[in-house]
């Protein structure tokens, strides 16, 4: 099964919604549409050798679960499944008879804790990760190995470019040998037939020559080459994130200049809220009564010391909360099983009889 085969076979489709900021009454101008929804595979197809979990297009905004990938997911109280599960009525745009059979409160235990917390948690490492993105830019032209090179000089030491200048030497008639007992030590030497200290400008390492006899060591230099992996791992990390950031969310965060993705801190409390709610009234609230909290948030209207000393308040709330719950300590995975199975059979039977 793809996406585009089950776009051309809606009788497959046991729920089909809209999801995410007009689901949550959270939607702005230029909040995008998002679906999700959740089909049951042909008879044919679950019973021989591709069982497909789920489906999407091919931006991901529209995302379709399979009813067996649906029911594992909720045995483990995964925040996304419930949310789809508790879709208020208004962004229902489809719904089968069958999936009156799945009833939220059946599936609803002390998971709710860490998955709606967890997922809370990387939103926050999301938003506090732009920050450090903002406040550390790469030029685009990459360093090379030898940016990362110094030469002992005098009580200290000078950049390798600063030293072959001042010697009046190119790197590629220098060349190098291991210094013993050092490590990424080197000695450098000066002669026509020598290798060069790189390989060129896309090498990864210094290299090593084999020096002709009679030639001494002019300088003692070393490679950095811890800093130089951790700067070839951000200065990749980065220009990723540039290359595929949402610009709009991005100006935004510029826009309120807090220096956070405030689109991110904004889900972290909706979590957080909605898994106290969980615990207290036994129900996932989709539809966001503190809406205004929420958009005062995103609009970036608190500084990022404050809501995190809000968040750690919550968390810390959280276990007597859940403890107090009277919830189980995990869905009952027997009764799931009758569920689906009576799912499938009831399904099939009467697809067999059309």
């Amino acid at each position: 099964m793809t996406f585009e085969a089950l776009m051309n076979a809606p009788q497959q489709l046991l729920l089909k919604t809209i999801s995410g900021s007009h689901a949550y009454n959270l939607a702005i101008e230029g909040s995008d549409t998002d679906l999700k929804g959740i089909f049951i595979l042909p008879e044919r197809e679950f019973y021989g050798l591709h069982y497909t979990p789920q489906v999407s297009n091919s931006t991901n905004d529209e995302v379709f679960f399979e009813i067996g990938r649906l029911i594992e997911l909720l045995c483990k109280n995964n925040p996304n499944i419930l949310e789809l599960l508790n879709t208020p009525a208004h962004a229902v745009l489809f719904r089968h008879p069958l999936m009156d059979r799945i009833k939220p409160g059946d599936f609803l235990s002390q998971l709710c804790m860490e998955t709606f917390a967890g997922y809370a948690k990387a939103q926050i490492k999301k938003a506090s990760g732009l920050n450090k993105k903002i406040n550390k830019s790469f030029e685009k032209i990459r360093k090379s190995v030898t940016d990362f090179c110094y030469v002992v000089h005098h009580n200290g030491t000078l950049p390798l470019a600063q030293w072959l200048q001042e010697q009046g030497f190119q790197q590629e008639t220098c060349g190098l040998t291991a210094l013993s007992n050092f490590r990424d030590g080197y000695l450098i030497y000066h002669h026509p037939q020598l290798r060069g200290i790189v390989s060129g400008e896309q090498a990864n390492d210094v290299q090593l020559s084999s020096i002709p006899k009679g030639v001494a060591p002019l300088a003692v230099m070393t490679f950095n080459k811890d800093a130089y992996s951790v700067y070839c791992r951000e200065y990749l990390e980065y220009w990723e994130w540039v290359e595929n950031r949402n610009e709009l969310r991005y100006q935004g965060t510029l826009a309120h200049g807090k220096s956070y993705d405030a689109k991110n801190m904004m889900h972290t409390f909706r979590l957080l809220s909605m898994a106290e709610e969980i615990a207290l009234y036994h129900e996932v609230r989709v539809h966001r009564e503190d809406r205004d909290l929420l958009l005062r948030i995103r609009r970036g209207e608190f500084e990022y010391a404050t809501l995190i000393e809000m968040v750690h308040k919550k968390l810390d709330n959280m276990e007597s909360l859940y403890a107090a719950s009277g919830l189980p300590v995990a869905p009952d995975t027997s009764k799931a099983e009758d569920i689906l199975v009576s799912i499938r059979e009831d399904f099939y039977k009467a697809s067999r009889l059309h």
